[in-house]
């Protein structure tokens, strides 16, 4: 005799399989509309600038439009937190900066956790940044601006385009592994804080190679070091920070892909695959090279060990710099 129990059984056990079956046909199908990247961050920033080529290039491999959505505000925090809560079916990407690993050590409060609610796909690309200085500063080399800011703590300012940018970070690395002081003057985005970086109103900074290599031609900036750990095909005679004085040091900003935590593990790996393809094309790497781009593709479990690595790092230095924005 067949029960409602029975009915109830059985009926559950086919729900079962059909929810179990889903990610699989999700993925053989995948993809079936436009696909959005949410950029946490302005129009014609690096993650914008890649997002916008990647999304092209994706789009035509795919056979679907890639919709690059920019979500600025809060230091990118708006826009992880959108990807963090959207449905994990490869139609929400998220494509920033490593400000993502930043933010939960900086701002008492974000909503996300880097670790649960995202699954990496890859990071695209290295920015390294350049230390710069004003002209009017009397050092030349990495081991000379350590030597002059220990004789003047405190007395030297150096400006980023804000609490938590890559250039704040970068100049607080330098400021413990060096053991000097500098005085933080944040600015509302990169473009004021440069202008009066050229201007002589402040004397430090740490910029991207796009962004600085018409002001150090035209002699407005003097350039030290390079933060990434190998010279850059932009600036080939610029050494590294690290050769030139401060062993080990290292602080390129990364730009990346990611998706909501339960997305396919299929729908993930697609995305990889064609997205290492784009990125290995040599036309592809001439171009970002020469704007200062070291061009990756790391596996998705790659890119996750390098995320858990900067969460730590980057939480070391906010704790050694007593740093917290509210």
């Amino acid at each position: 005799m067949i029960t409602l129990a029975t009915i109830l059984a059985r009926g559950w056990a086919g729900v079962a399989l059909l929810m179990a079956a889903m990610p699989v046909s999700m993925a053989q199908t995948y993809p079936a509309k436009p696909i959005r990247f949410v950029v946490p961050h302005t129009v014609a920033g690096s993650p914008d600038i890649l997002a916008r080529f990647l999304g092209t290039r994706l789009g035509d491999a795919l056979g679907q439009q890639i919709i690059v959505d920019n979500m600025a505000g809060a230091a990118g925090i708006v826009g992880a937190e959108r990807v963090a809560r959207a449905t994990a079916d490869g139609y929400t990407l998220f494509v920033g900066s490593s400000a993502i690993v930043i933010n939960p050590n900086l701002y008492k409060k974000v909503g996300y956790d880097v670790l649960r609610d995202f699954q990496p796909i890859t990071a695209l690309a290295l920015a390294p940044l350049v230390l710069v200085v004003h002209p009017s500063l009397p050092a030349r080399s990495v081991r000379e601006f350590i030597a002059l800011m220990k004789s003047r703590p405190g007395a030297i300012n150096y400006a980023s385009g804000g609490s938590g940018s890559a250039a704040h970070m970068a100049a607080e690395l330098f400021k413990t592994m060096a053991g000097v002081d500098m005085v933080h003057v944040p600015y509302k985005g990169t473009a004021p804080a440069l202008i009066d970086l050229a201007g002589g109103h402040v004397s430090v900074g740490f910029y991207t190679v796009s962004a600085t290599s018409g002001h150090i031609k035209t002699g407005r900036l003097r350039a030290l070091g390079l933060s990434a750990l190998k010279r850059s095909t932009a600036l080939p005679d610029l050494p590294t920070v690290a050769e030139a004085g401060l062993p080990g040091y290292e602080a390129s900003t990364w730009i990346g892909v990611l998706a909501p935590a339960a997305t396919p593990r299929e729908i993930v790996e697609r995305l990889h695959a064609e997205i290492a393809k784009i990125l290995a094309l040599p036309e592809v790497q001439q171009t970002f090279a020469v704007q200062g781009f070291d061009m990756i593709a790391n596996t998705p479990a790659e890119f996750a060990a390098q995320i858990k690595g900067d969460l730590g790092k980057w939480a070391r230095v906010i704790k050694a710099a007593k740093l917290k924005v509210d």
